[in-house]
Parts: structure tokens; C-alpha cells; sequence
């Protein structure tokens, strides 16, 4: 049988997972709700799994399980995934040689504007980032449990093609609120996949890294360049104080860091392929033709 990748949760990062496993022979499944997301991934030769978020995955799903790439966010009742596919890992046991969990920076909280790598203290600041470290541990929990590998990815700002300042400039939305030292860490989706994708070519490599570019920058920059790329005037700058954000994201502006990316570089043999916003930007900007 052919070695599997089980991807529990199908977004904007597994499907590009997903693509260097099936480019690198493996088989691919993921679970989805159903519908039109279900029709696209059999275009892409991925095989969907229908699982609503409830409920234990059949044991058979990871009979050929290599891996499993964990995307589902966790809820109050913890993560839906770990309860959903506990079991048969636990009877698998080291047959599968990889866990991934995709879980957030957020997990830092704030530090002021400072560099954080992934020693530092974690200082959740929302319910959110706390119900992520109970997720991360119970992940890990599960792997040494079982004697396979669990990876925890901490996962900055995402974004890139169709999902990116350009884009948010296109459809008028953009904004360029302003608070004073604020910084926030972000990756190009392909770095993340990269990074991802080592690890599971090479689960010994580490049990927890930091993905970022390495360029922490301010968001109103990152706005600014993307107008200036499509030729447009960029929006006013609104101090947060006076800007109209909803509670969700004005939360986001309560936590300031700059995410340390040594460990991934260095332990996963990666050089990232957008080390900055602005290679990214200009990347996806020439691949879409110019177009405004």
C-alpha cells in the first residue's frame, strides 16, 4: 500500500503540504465538510474524507498513515481532531512515524516588541492562545504516549497567492491602522509548506519551531508596498485608538513580538524562499500579470 499523509483539516497551508507529498509519491487524504471543497480536491488528486468537526475518524482511515498534519483550530471542548483520531494513533503507535500540529505564534502573547524564539515565555493574552497550549500539549502528550514524533508548528501571519495585501487592495478593504512599536511576524504559505514538509521527510529533526520570514514588520508597511506595486494611492494612516476594529481584531494589536526563525532554518536545513514581505509581495504581484 501506498504510504499516506492524513490531513486533518484541509485549508490554505495543508493543500500546499499536501502538493510537495503527492509530488514526492506519497498518498494524500484530507477531511473536508463536503460540497465544492470535496469536488477540488479530487481535481487534485487528494482523497476528501466527509467529517463535519464531530465524532471519531474511522480507525481504517490511517491504516497506511505515514503522517498526520493536524489544521483543525481547537474549540472550548479542546482540539476536535485529537478527539476525532486519538485512538487510532494510539493503536498505530510508532507505524506512524510523523504528528504535526499547526498551532500559532499567538501562543507568545506580549512581549513588548521583542524577539522571541521558541524558549521563550508563553504570556497568552486570549482565549484563543490558550486554548492553543492545551492543544500543543495534548498533541505532544499523545506522541510520547505512543513513540511517534508530534512536530508543533507556531505559525505567524499567512499569507500569499489570492490571500495577501494585494489582494485586500484590490477589493478596497485595506487599512493602515497605526499603533506606535506595534510589529507583527508573517510567512509566505510556500515557506510554511516547506517547512512542514522537511519535517515530516525528517521527523527527528526537532518537536517544535517558530515559522516566520525574517522581517518582522509594522502592517501599515506591509499595506503601503502593496499599493505602491499596484500604482494606487495607499489609505490614510488611523491611529488604532480612533480606528472602528471589531473585538477580534483589535485583539491582535495586544500582543507585539518579533518571532525568531533560527531553529527552523538550521534544524530543517531551509532557506526561506520570501524572507521578506516584499520578496513575497513582488512574487505574487509578477505571478498574477500586474494586474490591478
Amino acid at each position: 500500500m501506498t504510504a499516506t499523509l492524513i490531513c486533518l483539516g484541509y485549508g490554505y497551508v495543508a493543500a500546499r503540504v499536501a502538493a510537495r507529498a503527492r509530488a514526492a509519491g506519497y498518498a494524500v487524504v484530507g477531511t473536508t465538510r463536503g460540497g465544492e471543497k470535496a469536488a477540488r480536491m479530487q481535481e487534485d488528486g487528494v482523497a476528501p474524507i466527509v467529517w463535519d468537526g464531530a465524532g471519531a475518524l474511522p480507525a481504517e482511515l490511517f491504516d497506511d498513515a505515514a503522517g498526520v498534519l493536524v489544521s483543525t483550530p481547537p474549540g472550548p471542548d479542546g482540539c476536535p481532531a485529537l478527539a476525532a483520531a486519538q485512538d487510532a494513533l494510539a493503536a498505530r503507535g510508532p507505524k506512524t512515524r510523523w504528528i504535526s500540529y499547526l498551532s500559532t505564534n499567538g501562543v507568545y502573547g506580549d512581549h513588548g516588541g521583542a524577539w522571541v524564539d521558541e524558549t521563550a515565555m508563553l504570556r497568552p493574552t486570549s482565549p484563543r492562545a490558550r486554548r492553543r497550549i492545551e492543544a500543543e500539549a495534548r498533541w505532544t502528550e499523545l506522541g510520547v504516549a505512543h513513540a511517534v514524533p508530534a512536530v508543533i508548528f507556531r505559525l505567524p501571519g499567512i499569507y500569499g497567492p489570492g490571500r495577501s495585501a494585494l489582494d485586500t487592495v484590490r477589493a478596497g478593504a485595506a487599512r493602515r491602522v497605526f499603533k506606535e512599536g506595534q510589529v507583527f511576524s508573517r510567512a509566505h504559505v510556500d515557506d510554511i509548506a516547506a517547512a512542514v514538509f522537511a519535517s515530516f521527510e525528517s521527523p527527528g529533526a526537532g518537536d517544535l519551531f517558530n515559522v516566520a520570514d525574517d522581517e518582522p514588520a509594522p502592517p501599515q508597511d506591509v499595506v503601503a508596498y502593496a499599493c505602491r506595486l499596484l500604482g494606487v494611492e495607499p489609505p490614510p494612516l488611523v491611529p488604532i485608538d480612533e480606528a472602528d476594529l471589531s473585538e477580534m481584531a483589535r485583539s491582535f494589536y495586544a500582543d507585539n513580538k518579533r518571532v525568531r526563525n533560527t531553529l527552523m532554518k538550521e534544524a530543517l536545513g531551509l532557506a526561506l524562499q520570501y524572507p521578506t514581505y516584499r520578496d513575497g509581495l513582488d512574487a505574487i504581484f509578477a505571478a498574477e500579470g500586474a494586474r490591478v
